[in-house]
């Protein structure tokens, strides 16, 4: 198919009425109306040619994405495997082979003895465009293994059983689950959560072993549409644990893992606002919770009256405390003091008794790795940072000494002396310090391309962290920026109130101001700054591009949640009751429906020069479904007033995350790299 111009999609006259206000969207129809199966002709063909489009113009670019590829994937070791880590009798670890797009899970025996191949993921993908493994987890006696895999990119995973000594897969079959895979009744059963028409996890079930999974037993069911069902074991394993939250509210149940058709115990009933999370040891409920500080304590219970908390560690406004995680001896706070990570030990017979885990660089990213056993000596860790490459270390807990077991091997060679990482603070327009993560070479030129990534939503922290593709920018010229904006939980909770409901507008006046910042301070200049986000930073990326187009040079918008109006006023869609406390009702609430309308990137397009845009979408993406980007691009089309690029490219086989193996999702970034070169910075490309 071959283009003269870009595709127009046609005008439909469609008219809703919310509050007394009219709402139009003249590309309603866009969305077929048999979603989740998209089959509907001229909505395919529309995709087709726009798809189309994106082929035509960004065939001039062929040489340059198979450099950017090439270069990439020359920094990725083929051969790899982890760590192996021990769990009871055996070590476990998972490996790729040289050119493999997935990979295999192995283990041996602690004692000695062979190699046992648990898993091939490479197997288990032949002859399907995507593969995603969803869950996988070894019986407590390490003869069985569950695993789940979504074949289409639906994020509905069906869940199979097999004997890991003979490969037989039994006939267990469990289609449609959203969730982790959890052992219990002396492996005779699975628990698991299945999601329902709207894609939501409302329930908890038990799967008897030899069993059809037509019998299976509903544990919990949750009645609160916007509320989400997950099931875990305690650190000790022996409670099951079954979580049910919103955005603001959460509620636990513990079921003995030995007895799951025990009635549960309510640990304490949901209060709008307060989250929680618990663990065990001994009779004592350990509970991480918001309810008397935002940026959480925990506390202590005990199992026989476990909504009877007592604070072991204070909730404070300079330390934020994310998680814990308890085992036989100790126990660990993970948290983040100004922005940056922290890890420390702690005990149960000597509360005073504080060791923080100490790393060497002013800004990195730091947390606990896997570590299942209960009764350990050595805490596996991960570290990173924007310079620094992955690495692997164990800490001894009673020498407090980090040993690096393994640090992500670059095969075409790094050299970490040539970069340079800062941490800035950037003021915004109310006078609000914004942090700024930034990486770029020392011999870069003052003023020249950079390349600003950002979220911002939901609470979720953008790490400081290593990449190996975003060398492919910083090696031509580009600084690569990260503004920690509100929204996000960077700076503890907080920073998160700041940039929802009412104070949404405060994360895209943030990301301005950090781009006009950086001009300011002299590492770019207006016009040669690239921006780029996805999902909820995809709806970042729209609102800037209205607020402040000529700032950007390119843009580009993954799978972006842009039709913010229109998806939270549709309660039938997947995601949108639990979304509410996030952004808003605007069906009950009229101030809510004129806030969410004043900053819906789709309905504030209006008739101005944009700059160059790449956007993505996922055929078969429940989060943000298709028809946001394609109705966003069509109205952009329609009354943008430039001759700038503007493409969409549609995966008609993939969901939220793009293409699923190692390297196919490497080629989509080299697009992404291409197009930024190409619009911004042409004379590197």
């Amino acid at each position: 198919m071959t283009l003269a111009t870009p595709p127009i999609a046609a005008r439909k006259p469609f008219v809703q009425t919310h509050h007394g206000i009219q709402v139009a969207d003249n590309y309603a129809w866009l969305r077929d109306p048999g979603y989740p199966v998209v089959k509907d002709k001229e909505v395919l063909a529309h995709l087709e040619a726009e798809n189309a489009w994106f082929e035509q113009r960004m065939a001039g670019q062929k040489d340059a994405i198979d450099a950017l590829f090439k270069e990439m994937r020359a920094r990725i070791k083929e051969a790899d495997k982890s760590v192996p880590q021990k769990d009871g009798d055996w070590l476990y670890w998972i490996e790729f082979e040289e050119g493999a797009e997935y990979k295999k899970w192995w283990r041996r025996p602690v004692a000695g003895g062979p190699d046992e191949l648990i898993l091939d993921e490479v197997a288990l993908a032949q002859g399907h465009d995507y593969f995603r493994l969803g869950a996988i987890s070894v019986s407590n006696d390490g003869k069985l293994l569950a695993w789940s895999v979504d074949d289409n990119g639906s994020e509905r995973f069906t869940a199979r059983i097999k004997v890991i000594a003979t490969g037989e897969v039994l006939a267990d079959e469990i289609p449609g689950t959203l969730s982790s895979l959890v052992w219990v009744a002396q492996d005779k059963g699975l628990v698991y959560s299945l999601a329902n028409d709207q894609w939501r996890t409302d329930n908890a079930r038990l799967h008897w072993l030899g069993q059809p999974s037509s019998s299976d037993v509903e544990l919990y069911h949750e009645d609160d549409e916007g509320f989400r069902v997950g099931s875990s074991l305690s650190a000790n394993e022996e409670w099951l644990i079954i979580g049910t939250s919103d955005h603001e509210t959460s509620e636990v149940w513990l079921v003995p893992a030995a007895d799951p058709l025990a009635a549960p115990i309510l640990v304490k009933a949901r209060q709008t606002g307060v989250e929680y999370d618990v663990d065990l040891r001994e009779g004592t409920v350990f509970v991480h919770a918001n309810d008397t500080h935002e940026n959480f304590r925990l506390a202590t219970a005990p199992l026989s009256d476990p909504g009877n908390w007592t604070t072991l560690i204070e909730g404070s406004d300079a330390f934020y405390l994310t998680g814990f995680d308890l085992f036989r001896d100790f126990y660990v706070i993970e948290g983040r003091r100004a922005g940056l990570d922290q890890i420390e030990v702690r005990y149960y017979d000597d509360p005073a008794r504080v060791e923080p885990i100490a790393f060497p660089e002013a800004s990195y990213v730091a947390g606990l790795g896997d570590n299942p056993e209960w009764a350990v000596t050595t805490l596996r860790l991960s570290y990173e940072s924007m310079v620094s490459p992955a690495s692997v270390l164990d800490y001894d807990v009673a020498a407090r000494t980090l040993t690096t077991l393994k640090v992500q091997e670059i095969p075409s060679g790094y050299d970490a002396s040539l970069y340079a990482t800062e941490r800035l603070e950037i003021a915004a327009c109310d006078g609000t310090p914004i942090p700024v993560s930034i990486v770029y070479r020392k011999d870069r030129a003052p003023g020249g391309p950079l390349h600003l990534y950002g979220y911002g939503a939901y609470g979720i922290a953008i790490d400081p962290g290593f990449s190996t593709t975003r060398l492919s920018l910083v090696d031509r010229g580009f600084a690569y920026a990260i503004a920690h904006i509100r929204g996000g939980d960077d700076l503890g909770r907080a920073w998160y109130k700041a940039g929802k409901l009412e104070r949404r507008a405060n994360t895209f006046t943030d990301f301005v101001d950090v781009a006009r910042g950086l001009i300011a301070l002299g590492y770019t200049k207006t016009g040669r700054i690239s921006i780029s986000g996805g999902s909820a930073g995809g709806e970042l990326m729209g609102a800037v591009i209205n607020s402040d187009p000529d700032l950007w040079g390119a843009v580009v918008a993954h799978v972006p949640f842009v039709d913010v109006l229109n998806t939270m006023l549709d309660a039938s869609l997947p995601l949108t009751p639990g979304e509410w406390p996030e952004w808003g009702n605007p069906i009950e609430d009229k101030a809510a429906f004129e806030l969410i309308r004043s900053y819906s990137p789709y309905d504030q397009v209006k008739a101005q020069a944009y700059p160059p845009l790449l956007v993505t979408a996922g055929l078969n993406d429940p989060r943000v479904t298709y028809w946001e980007p394609a109705k966003w691009v069509a109205r952009l089309r329609e009354l943008k007033t430039d001759d700038n690029e503007l493409l969409l490219k549609t995966n008609m086989g993939a969901g939220h995350g793009g293409k699923s193996g190692r390297f196919e999702s490497l080629k989509e970034t080299a697009e992404e790299f291409a197009f930024v070169l190409w619009q911004l910075d042409p004379g590197h490309a």
